[in-house]
C-alpha cells in the first residue's frame, strides 16, 4: 500500500474517532446538565457532597446501562462519584462475566432441596421423654 493511501486512511479514521467524541461530548453535557438541575449534587451511592471544581467529580449512571435512554424527568439517572460510578460498571461486569444475574434482581435459589421441611411434623409427633 502506498504512503499516500496510509495516510488518507488514518485521517479517514482520526476525523470519525474525533466526531465520534464530539458526539458523545454534546449528548453528555445535554443530559448531565440536567441531571445538575434536577437532582441534588451528592453522590446517591456514599452521601459525599460536590460543589465547585469538585462538581467534575459527580457523574451521571444510567441505571439501565443505556446511554441513550434519557428521559425528560431523569428517572434513568442517577448521580454517582467517580468511584462508585466505577464500582457500579465494576459489579455488573463481574456478574456477566461469571453468568450471574443482574445485580438489581434476584437471585434464584440454586438447589431446591430443604432439609427443615418437616421438621414442624416431626417435632409434633415426638413424645415428651419422662424424668426419672
Amino acid at each position: 500500500m502506498s504512503s499516500k493511501k496510509m495516510r488518507t486512511d488514518d485521517d479517514n479514521l482520526d476525523k470519525f474517532i474525533a466526531e465520534a467524541r464530539r458526539e458523545q461530548e454534546r449528548r453528555q453535557k445535554s443530559y448531565r446538565e440536567r441531571a445538575l438541575k434536577i437532582y441534588p449534587q451528592v453522590c446517591a451511592r456514599c452521601g459525599r457532597e460536590f460543589s465547585g471544581k469538585k462538581l467534575r467529580e459527580l457523574t451521571v449512571h444510567h441505571k439501565d446501562h443505556n446511554h441513550d435512554n434519557n428521559p425528560p424527568d431523569g428517572s434513568n439517572w442517577e448521580l454517582l462519584c467517580m468511584y462508585c460510578h466505577d464500582n457500579e460498571h465494576t459489579r455488573y461486569q463481574d456478574a456477566e462475566w461469571y453468568d450471574d444475574q443482574s445485580p438489581k434482581r434476584e437471585q434464584e435459589p440454586r438447589s431446591t432441596y430443604k432439609p427443615f421441611a418437616n421438621l414442624a411434623d416431626l417435632l409434633k409427633n415426638k413424645k415428651p421423654e419422662e424424668k426419672k
